[in-house]
């Protein structure tokens, strides 16, 4: 027990550790931008300061948490669309190594090829629906986890290998009882770059249609020069991205409990 809460205490310690410079850094920086603004006296509709911002957040905050809620869900869904393809082709790739000297180099193309680009096209062809903001927040999830997840699933000891092949162990056996586990923390890695941008899929293919959403706010707000809803949706979206990311964080704390399993902490 004592163990146990000694090593908790640690981790809450290392945190905090990390926490709090991020927390003055961002104190320093709203107290300077808000000095900067009322010296320099900058248009609101220009840059407006902190306090202007908090008070549009409070002001429009009901209807901005459910346009958030909105690209959450489109995020969420694009994430897990993308993600889970990405690990089955993975697992593809590794066991069958012409196909992924086939299919890899597109895989780089499409990373390659801007969204905004491609959210025009999936918003003609389906609509002013979920479908296109789930497909672009998938696309742009993809190649994260399949790079991670690829490294990770060949990321085994030789001796552990070579000790299955020994016990005589299938195909299957060796992917669920060695390749897997050893992956997490590749796969985890990946799904963490992969939350964030899911946020920034969805939002983008907001910009193209939509009639809710954080992206569709900033569209409508930078018709109106209206900068003070623009950086309360900005806000509201990055708190979203820092969310996701923080929950899958979460996840991969409570998935691997070993020793040094977290890349970080190796």
């Amino acid at each position: 027990m004592s163990t146990r809460r000694t090593a908790s205490r640690s981790g809450m310690s290392r945190r905090l550790r990390t926490f709090v410079p991020a927390a003055m850094l961002f104190l320093a920086v709203l107290v300077a931008w808000q000095v900067a603004v009322i010296v320099l006296d900058v248009p609101a509709y220009i840059i407006p300061s902190p306090t202007e911002i908090a008070g549009e957040l409070v002001v429009e905050g009901p209807d901005l948490a459910t346009d958030l809620g909105w690209t959450m869900l489109e995020a969420i869904l694009g994430f897990l669309v993308g993600s889970g393809i990405a690990i089955v082709t993975a697992v593809v790739f590794v066991h069958v190594p012409i196909v992924e000297r086939a299919a890899f180099p597109w895989a780089i193309v499409l990373q390659t090829v801007p969204i905004i680009a491609i959210a025009p096209l999936l918003t003609i062809w389906f609509g002013f629906t979920l479908t296109p903001k789930v497909a672009i927040a998938a696309i742009i999830c993809f190649f994260p986890v399949l790079v991670n997840t690829t490294r990770g699933l060949r990321a085994v000891s030789s001796e552990a290998f070579e000790l299955m092949r020994v016990l005589s162990a299938s195909r299957l056996q060796i992917l669920w009882r060695l390749r897997i586990p050893s992956s997490l923390p590749f796969v985890f890695a990946g799904l963490r770059v992969a939350a964030t941008l899911s946020v920034i899929g969805a939002i983008v293919a907001e910009f193209t249609g939509s009639d809710r959403g954080i992206g569709y706010v900033i569209v409508q707000a930078s018709y109106r020069l209206d900068t003070r809803l623009m950086f309360a949706a900005i806000v509201l979206s990055c708190l979203g991205g820092i969310l996701f990311f923080s929950f899958i964080g979460w996840l991969e704390r409570r998935a691997l409990r070993w020793p040094d399993a977290r890349l970080e902490d190796r």
